[in-house]
Order: C-alpha cells, then structure tokens, then sequence
C-alpha cells in the first residue's frame, strides 16, 4: 500500500510570490475589463475574441480555433458570438473547406470597433503592465510566463 507523500509547502518566497502573482492576475483582468466597458462597451473576453479575428487572415477565422486563441471554451465563446453577431460585428458561416467547422468572420463594423477600442486597451496594458518593468524585466516576465504556459500544457505552443 502507498504511503501519502508530504505536500512540497511553498518556502516564504514562495509563497509572497504565490501570493503577489494571484493578486495581480486576479486585479489585472477587472482593471482591463473595466476601461473597455467605460470606453468601448466591451469586455476584455469580447475584446480578445474580436481583436483575434481582426488579426487572422481575411478576418476569419474556425470557432474552435477562436476559443482555443481567447483562452475560453467553445460554449463561451459561442455566447460571445451571438451577442457579437446581433451587434453586427461578426458574422458565421460554415467552413468551405471543411462542413463540419463553423467559421466566424468580422464585419466592417466589427473592425471599426476594434480599431477604436485598441488604443484605450493598449494603453491600459502598457500603464499597469510594461510601464512599471525595465525592459531586462520584460523580457524576464516573458519567459518566466512561458515556462509556466509550458508546465500547465507541454503540448501547446503559446505564442
């Protein structure tokens, strides 16, 4: 029979990190939410979904691909896609060149959007999260994300 294994408590540095690292996550995504809903009606998942599409080629891009690219499942994004839609900002259509795909398209209007949205975003990025770095710490924060991306799913390959 298997003995249970003492849990690897985290040191206090680690845990002061722990701790920092989920205050800040946790702070970030209402702080981005909350200046795209002020100046662009959107929120921060609405934005990534319409700001993917307006980044893949010719505006389209398979849903399943578009979940897996704003980080939600495919029925989230499916619920962001209709009220998107409704707006006139994307529309669906079945993939040409697969049937059993569903591809979402962003609309003229959808881009505008976007394009409006994007320099409000930004610079709301750049304030709470590259102004405070060095550039030496950027890079550093990049890779440190990465290794973390990488132990969570070995398989993927984030950006």
């Amino acid at each position: 029979m298997d003995t249970p294994h003492e849990p690897r408590w985290l040191d206090d540095d680690e845990q002061r990190t722990w701790l920092r690292t989920l205050a800040m996550i946790m702070r970030l995504m209402p702080a981005l939410d909350a200046q795209l809903q002020r100046d662009a009606g959107l929120s921060n998942f609405e934005y990534q979904v319409l700001a993917g599409l307006s980044e893949s080629e010719g505006r389209t891009m398979r849903i399943s691909l578009l979940a897996k690219m704003a980080e939600g499942s495919l029925a989230r994004v499916s619920q962001v896609l209709s009220r998107l839609e409704k707006r006139g900002w994307i529309r669906r259509m079945p993939d040409p060149e697969d049937g059993r795909y569903t591809l979402a398209v962003l609309t003229d209007d959808g881009f505008e959007v976007v394009r409006r949205a994007a320099p409000g975003h930004v610079e709301t990025v750049r304030r709470y999260v590259f102004d405070p770095l060095t550039r030496a710490q950027v890079r550093q924060l990049a890779a440190i994300s990465g290794r973390v991306l990488t132990a969570i799913d070995p398989d993927e390959n984030c950006f």
